[in-house]
């Protein structure tokens, strides 16, 4: 049932973020004690406002009461993806080129399953991520199929 929601509400909420020059990011729908959620995360360039959550929340929810897709209650939730915006496409990879990453494998490369570090290169479906041992600075490459998840990081 979760699939099919995520599958009717992307098909509603994407002529509106197009009109608006958004992108969706990510969608859930997950049932949290005894409440559903309906999450839809949303960014553009320079990162997006309340005002702008709000005007996609008030649209999608109109559109969301005529196809009726939900039968039990729900709350409907429309934010930003955080400065922790997931990766999810080789695209989301190519895009953020020099930026600070976490990457966690289906299987291990080079005994470990998951890196943090700077993203160097995206090419022929593989990422490059510059990670540091201690003091050294090492390259990892990482075919893309072997991403389980993958995430910018804040470094601190």
């Amino acid at each position: 049932m979760s699939s099919k929601v995520i599958e009717i509400t992307t098909e509603l909420v994407n002529p509106i973020l197009e009109e608006k020059n958004l992108e969706l990011v990510d969608m859930e729908y997950v049932k949290e004690g005894k409440n559903w959620f309906l999450r839809v995360y949303i960014d553009k360039e320079g990162g997006i406002d309340i005002v702008e959550c709000g005007e996609v929340s008030e649209q999608l929810s109109e559109k969301l009461d005529e196809a009726d897709p939900i039968k039990e209650a729900y709350f409907l939730e429309v934010s930003s993806p955080g400065v922790e915006k997931p990766l999810k496409t080789l695209e989301d990879f190519k895009k953020n080129i020099g930026n600070n990453v976490f990457v966690k494998l289906y299987e291990k490369i080079d005994g470990e399953k998951t890196y943090e570090g700077i993203l160097q290169n995206v090419e022929n479906d593989t990422v490059s991520i510059e990670y540091k041992i201690k003091t050294r600075k090492k390259i990892v490459e990482i075919p893309y199929e072997k991403v389980a998840k993958a995430r910018l990081a804040v470094m601190f």
